[in-house]
Order: structure tokens, then C-alpha cells, then sequence
């Protein structure tokens, strides 16, 4: 092993006694996602065609007169990306904390990267 090597490993594991949780959280999600061939949130852009993976930290029913809609807010460990079903009340498996794979095209809302009416892939529970 050379010093640089030794240097960089020695650098990791300082790393991961001195972050915090939500770090570690966030670097262990960007990794799956990357496994599961998602973009990072971070690099998406408006109008291009994705596919992220993440945990949902969130899922609200919003009951509108003209149109309900169901709103999960997916993190990848980069970004969060708010996937929006509309016309749905509840999507069975969609819950907080449920790990999964959405593609669609990629749009903003109020300064938030949206997904509409996604195609998604439920990751089994881990």
C-alpha cells in the first residue's frame, strides 16, 4: 500500500466517525441509487426523461375539488424529488420510508423538481 493510498483510506474512516447521521444516510442512499442505475436528483433538469431511486421521506393526500392528487417527496441522498399521481387517493406500497424506482420526465414546480404520474418499481423491503 502506498502513502497516498494509505492516506485515502485513513481519510474515509475519519470520514465516517465524524459525520453525522443524516451524512451517512445520504452517502449510502446516493450509492444505491447508483446501483439501481438512477440519475442523481442533483443532476436532473427540467424536461429531461429520468430515473431516480430513493427512499420516500413523505406522502400526502391532497383533496382538491377538480383533481385529488397523491404527492410522495422521493430522496436519492443529492435531491428530492416530489412525484406527483394525479386523480389518486392512496397507491398500495406507497408509504414513507419504502424504497423505490421512478421514471418519468422531469419537471419544476415552485422551485421543486416534479415528476408527474411516474412509472414506478417498488424496491423490496430491506
Amino acid at each position: 500500500m502506498t502513502t497516498d493510498e494509505g492516506r485515502v483510506s485513513l481519510r474515509r474512516i475519519l470520514q465516517r466517525f465524524t459525520a453525522s447521521e443524516a451524512e451517512i444516510d445520504a452517502q449510502e442512499l446516493r450509492r444505491e441509487s447508483a446501483e439501481c442505475g438512477g440519475i442523481p436528483a442533483q443532476q436532473c433538469s427540467r424536461g429531461q426523461l429520468v430515473s431516480v431511486a430513493g427512499r420516500l421521506r413523505t406522502v400526502v393526500y391532497t383533496p382538491r375539488t377538480n383533481l385529488p392528487t397523491l404527492e410522495a417527496d422521493l430522496y436519492d441522498g443529492s435531491d428530492v424529488v416530489t412525484l406527483v399521481w394525479l386523480g389518486r387517493r392512496h397507491i398500495a406500497g406507497i408509504e414513507p420510508g419504502r424504497h423505490l424506482t421512478a421514471r418519468g420526465r422531469m419537471a419544476v414546480r415552485d422551485d421543486r423538481k416534479v415528476i408527474y404520474n411516474p412509472y414506478y418499481e417498488l424496491d423490496s423491503p430491506k
